[in-house]
């Protein structure tokens, strides 16, 4: 059903090699435990483990609710499941649900800061899966159940609620549930209408269609108002074919044997069925200013654009991303555990699911933050009938769902321990995860609807033709591969891709714009040194200086390269067409993200020794892109020295850039010179109360890009730290070098970056 496994809706397109190579890069799947306390001398050991190790054995056996304090139980879910119901594959056994169950696992992670692990229980037996987990209560915090078949799910869980103290959840049933009630509440606010008397047709008989049918009935709608159907027509009181005690507990008096039937006069329509079981005829039968959520994925069961025929006054949900309303069960299941953890619940009940509906209802009537705005092209969507549920990318979502779960869980009395100030809890929360940590999402999300044509130069590589096509099957806009037919045409079959259909291959020799893109450089280039034969050579010749002219002369929008050359030569390339923007600065900014933080370094490539003017500009620059990302920069001027201790030219030029900026009245937030765990730590900060900045720098300006260089790349190889980048900042048009030994998903990354244009 709709967003059943994290990202929800209609997903991009991705090729078997491409997902493949990605699981398997590096290390093989998609976690590792890394230790959380110092691991590097004996007496370290010797607290970890033997000697030290037997105290917190003793405590916990003494007192078994210490094993919150002492060990991780108290933010570990188990991410379990049987593999007999994986997406939408089917039964393909508990092995094959290894990789779903792991892209769980990184879903809680990602976040709510929750720790999980997948274990894929080998057994379709029913009482025996039951009997393996319940012994599992010891570990987790939590048991999160996936991928089980109904109505084998309804059991597992049922018996596992009762049978263990830790709460036990199966998200195919009541993420989608959640979600869909949270949108439900703010449909019938904006229609005017009371819960106590509308009339709810669900198409669909399967876990999430009876959790969602459970939840409405909770949330205070009449359970004879609900029609429930399947795919032998509507489950009434007296019918014996195909039914289970499932169905059998939501059957009603009814003379509708079909869901046309059903439907005549509804106000709500929820599928959890199939694509195309919501026809138009029925839509226009439903009541005034019906609510439709079509949930089926990954095709709903009527499209927005088949309901608008036949009705302007209907609100719509979907499990799509790229229509409003996305029912996305990651707004839910990570936070749920979050709040549930806290508390160290004994069980998710009704009042906690209603709880996590409510509070995601409320934030979609909030105005939204900068970072969510800029994922809709900047405008700022508002609530209302295409705006019902917060955006998956909203930071708020961590500091909402959880106070109210665990609120919830402690007046309903399933609690084992009690929060006394829910506003610091909130608070707590908030700077738990980095609250832009979904930027790349953000902007993933801006370029998919741009339709933007990126240039990739070096269209004869392996991994550029691999980038493009990951560009265009995520829906990211389309790919030009600029190189000759016949070897990119070898390079696909040897890969064992197809090309998408928003992949295109240019020859510059044969492109018919050849001629002009040559004049255009000859204009640009005849008074330094270059004769027109060498501008035709170029053109004929460059990839990079052909794919320059195209998006000069506007026949591309952006352009991705750098993979065959070293950064330098590849802009001496790109110089050749592109100059850059009057009163900037030409920099690299690179995005280091890491543990819920993120940071920009500058500059990475531009200026080697720059003079204070230069630092100046270059933090001017630097901190247009945070903002772009939807960051309010935090700027620290990066020394050896902190505030005039060691006195170095180094250190005088940071401390005269921020005199610079004093003058120039810019509207962020600097101070420097200052070492860089001042910058980061606010323990360290504090030291110096006159500081300006009021948190930790999320801008970095580094004295020398030597030092910028090689900062990111310890970062990259020592840190566990994501680095995306350097991004080109300040040319007239937008152009992405990305480093030579950049993968496949790396070009993919720098070509949307290239889409969104982070020079502003």
């Amino acid at each position: 059903m709709a967003g059943e496994h994290g990202t929800g809706g209609r997903q991009p397109r991705v090729s078997e090699t491409e997902a493949l190579i990605f699981h398997q890069r590096g290390k093989p799947g998609k976690l590792e435990v890394n230790a959380t306390k110092p691991m590097a001398t004996q007496r370290d050991l010797s607290l970890a483990y033997s000697p030290g190790v037997a105290f917190p054995v003793r405590r916990i056996a003494e007192q078994p609710e210490t094993a919150y304090d002492y060990t991780t139980k108290g933010n570990m879910v188990a991410v379990i499941s049987n593999g007999t119901a994986i997406l939408g594959l089917g039964d393909l056994g508990a092995l094959a649900s290894k990789p779903v169950m792991e892209g769980k696992a990184v879903l809680f992670k990602r976040f709510a800061d929750v720790d999980a692990i997948d274990l894929e229980v080998d057994t379709k037996d029913v009482d025996a899966f039951i009997n393996c987990v319940r012994y599992l209560g010891p570990a987790f915090g939590g048991i999160n159940l996936e991928d089980i078949k109904a109505p084998d799910c309804f059991v597992i869980e049922q018996r596992l609620r009762e049978l263990m103290n830790i709460p036990v959840f199966h998200d195919d049933q009541h993420g989608t549930a959640i979600i869909a009630a949270a949108g439900l509440i703010n449909a019938l606010h904006l229609t005017e209408r009371d819960i106590k008397t509308v009339k709810l047709v669900i198409n669909g008989a399967g876990s999430a269609a009876i959790a969602c049918a459970e939840l409405i009935k909770a949330m205070g709608l009449p359970g004879e108002h609900i029609i429930l159907c399947d795919s032998k027509g509507v489950i009434y009181k007296g019918r014996t074919d195909g039914m289970n005690q499932w169905k059998s507990a939501h059957a009603v008096e009814t003379d509708a044997r079909t869901l046309e039937e059903a439907i005549v006069g509804a106000d709500v329509f929820f599928g959890l069925s199939v694509q195309g079981a919501l026809t138009k005829k029925m839509v226009a039968s439903m009541a005034r200013r019906p609510i439709i959520f079509a949930m089926a994925n990954p095709d709903p069961e009527i499209t927005p654009e088949e309901v608008a025929e036949v009705r302007d006054d209907a609100i719509m949900a979907t499990g799509r991303s790229d229509y409003p309303n996305q029912i996305n069960n990651v707004l839910g299941f990570p936070y749920i555990f979050r709040g549930a953890l806290d508390v160290r619940a004994r069980t998710i009940n009704e009042e906690m699911k209603i709880a996590a509906a409510e509070a995601l209802a409320r934030l979609a009537r909030e105005d939204v933050p900068d970072e969510v705005a800029a994922a809709y092209h900047g405008q700022r969507p508002k609530y209302g009938p295409n705006y019902l549920i917060p955006a998956p990318f909203d930071p708020r979502l961590i500091s909402t769902v959880p106070p109210a779960v665990a609120r919830a869980a402690m007046e309903s009395g399933v609690a084992g321990k009690h929060i006394v100030d829910l506003a610091a809890y909130a608070a707590e929360l908030s700077a738990r995860l980095d609250p832009i940590a979904g930027s790349l999402q953000g902007i993933f999300e801006q370029v998919r609807q741009s339709g933007k044509r990126v240039v990739f130069a070096e269209g004869e590589e392996e991994r550029m033709i691999r980038a493009a096509n990951g560009f265009a099957n995520a829906g990211l806009g389309h790919a030009i591969l600029v190189g000759r037919e016949n070897l990119i045409e070898q390079s696909v079959k040897s890969l064992g891709i197809e090309l998408n259909e928003n992949v295109s291959v240019l020859n510059a020799r044969l492109s018919d714009r050849n001629a002009e893109y040559a004049q255009y450089i000859y204009r640009r280039m005849q008074r330094r040194g270059l004769l027109m034969r060498d501008c035709q050579r170029l053109v004929n010749n460059d990839r990079n200086v052909f794919a320059a002219c195209m998006i000069a002369l506007g026949d591309a929008d952006a352009m991705v390269t750098g993979i065959t050359r070293h950064y330098g030569v590849a802009l001496d390339d790109v110089q050749h067409a592109i100059d850059v923007s009057p009163n900037r600065r030409l920099i690299g900014v690179s995005m280091a993200l890491c543990r819920g933080r993120t940071v920009f370094v500058a500059d990475t490539t531009g200026q080697e020794n720059p003079s204070a003017e230069e630092l100046a500009d270059i933090a001017e620059e630097a901190a247009g892109v945070a903002r772009r990302f939807g960051y309010e920069p935090r700027v620290a001027f990066l020394s050896q020295s902190t505030f005039g201790h060691l006195q170095t030219d180094r250190a005088r030029g940071c401390h005269e850039a921020v005199c610079i900026l004093d003058a120039r009245g810019v509207d962020f937030e600097y101070d420097g010179e200052m070492q860089a765990d001042v910058a980061l730590s606010r323990e360290a900060m504090a030291l110096y109360p006159f500081c300006r900045l009021t948190g930790p720098a999320n801008v970095l300006v580094m004295p020398a890009g030597d030092c910028a260089s090689i900062a990111t790349k310890l970062l990259q190889q020592l840190g566990g730290v994501m680095v995306v980048g350097p991004m080109l900042v300040g040319l007239e048009r937008s152009v992405q070098i990305a480093p030579l030994n950049a993968t496949a998903n790396d070009l993919v990354n720098m070509a949307a970056i290239a889409a969104y244009d982070v020079n502003g």
